[in-house]
């Protein structure tokens, strides 16, 4: 598995110098085109290089935020002025929330960009982990972190659609359960979309 994600990003650390992003960081494999009035946001997609084989770290958010209360997220967040790409900005979160030190991370690539329904772009940057490193969670932001073995992510026989009626809207989305973790929507479909391209 190693292997074949080093592959896919060509086995190249991506430069993260400041102003690299360009305008809105809008990407070359983007979608579609940049919708105004969205918030540019970064995420880290980190693959944790263990003996055994590759693990995908994500964690669980508090039931006290505002937004994506409890939900299985990446570490990540939205751009700050002075940050200049989205892998600084994803770097800086990842820092910030779950306090991984960035010289542990090596950054690989970019998945697609991402627009979601609660008004971000989002960029996520995939990062091979080399252990050891320490973890210190933002009590405020981070309920649990916990790692999921790569082979088990990636494989369509455990990704699910599911539709869920919300507000009186419906709303499809991917869902790959793990155990007792219910991973979905963008956490999924980031997952998904990684998926894809290691099978291509």
């Amino acid at each position: 598995m190693r292997e074949r994600v080093l592959s896919l990003f060509g086995g190249i650390e991506t430069p993260i110098e400041r102003g690299a992003g360009g305008p809105a960081w809008v990407a070359a494999n983007d979608e579609s085109p940049a919708q105004a009035g969205l918030t540019d946001a970064a995420v880290l997609v980190p693959l944790v290089d263990r003996p055994v084989g590759m693990t995908v770290l994500l964690t669980q958010r508090t039931e006290i935020l505002k937004s994506h209360a409890g939900q299985i997220a990446f570490p990540g967040g939205r751009m700050q002025a002075d940050d200049g790409t989205p892998e600084l900005t994803a770097l800086r979160e990842t820092e910030e929330e779950i306090g991984l030190a960035r010289r542990h991370v090596r950054l690989l690539g970019r998945l697609e960009t991402r627009e979601t329904g609660s008004g971000y772009r989002v960029v996520p940057i995939v990062g091979l982990i080399a252990p050891p490193f320490a973890l210190t969670p933002d009590p405020g932001e981070v309920a649990d972190i916990f790692e999921v073995p790569l082979p088990f992510v990636v494989d369509p026989a455990n990704h699910r659609f599911e539709t869920r009626v919300q507000r009186g809207i419906e709303r499809q989305f991917y869902a790959i359960p793990y155990g007792e973790r219910y991973i979905w929507g963008l956490t999924a479909r980031l997952l998904v979309n990684l998926s894809e391209m290691l099978r291509r």
